[in-house]
């Protein structure tokens, strides 16, 4: 056999292992296409060619999803269930983080193109950064209040970090820090100006 033939008979029997292993007739059975099964949304008839966005309220990976899992982690905190709590904090950090991502990534996207989407998205991204660290210094707490120091540090450093010590925020993750015994030098310095 020569090398075309053989390269032949290989493609062939190649095309025909595919065709068999297709999901379209795996064990004998026609798979149904989910695609196909998906419902279409019905069209505003006063607006069909206006498209609007798909509300985000149920989307996990939203502000408005970050918010539900700290309204969750508050109510847990009210029973005294620490580890759910610390669960729902825990998830609000990574979809703010997530998303303040994506907003940076968007806003560097729209820069010079154009300013109002690229303003937007900026704005975006330093809300739910704000939203993150809220969320990191919450969590914190709930680890100091199960006696986690070692859990604790290293989120209240993180919230200095982002945030600046001179901030709301950073100074009451210092503060923490200072009260845990981590560091020495009270801040802000009293009297100093």
């Amino acid at each position: 056999m020569n090398a075309a033939t053989l390269i032949r008979l290989t493609s062939l029997s190649l095309i025909v292992s595919l065709g068999l292993l297709s999901p379209t007739y795996a064990e004998g059975k026609k798979v149904s296409n989910p695609i196909s099964q998906a419902k279409p949304k019905p069209i505003d008839t006063d607006k069909p060619n206006t498209l609007t966005p798909t509300g985000t309220s149920n989307n996990l990976l939203s502000i408005e999803g970050g918010d539900r899992l700290m309204k969750e982690s508050t109510e847990a905190v009210s029973s005294q269930n620490y580890a759910l709590a610390a669960k729902k904090l825990q998830e609000a950090r990574q979809v703010y983080n997530q998303l303040s991502s994506f907003y940076q990534d968007l806003n560097s996207s729209f820069a010079g193109i154009d300013i109002r989407a690229a303003d937007t998205y900026r704005k975006n991204a330093l809300t739910t950064a704000q939203k993150r660290d809220e969320a990191t210094y919450q969590l914190a707490l709930v680890h100091r209040a199960q006696n986690q120091p070692e859990l604790a540090i290293p989120l209240l450093v993180q919230i200095i970090k982002s945030q600046n010590p001179t901030r709301e925020l950073g100074t009451k993750a210092y503060q923490q820090l200072f009260e845990l015994g981590f560091v020495d030098v009270p801040f802000p310095r009293q009297g100093k100006k």
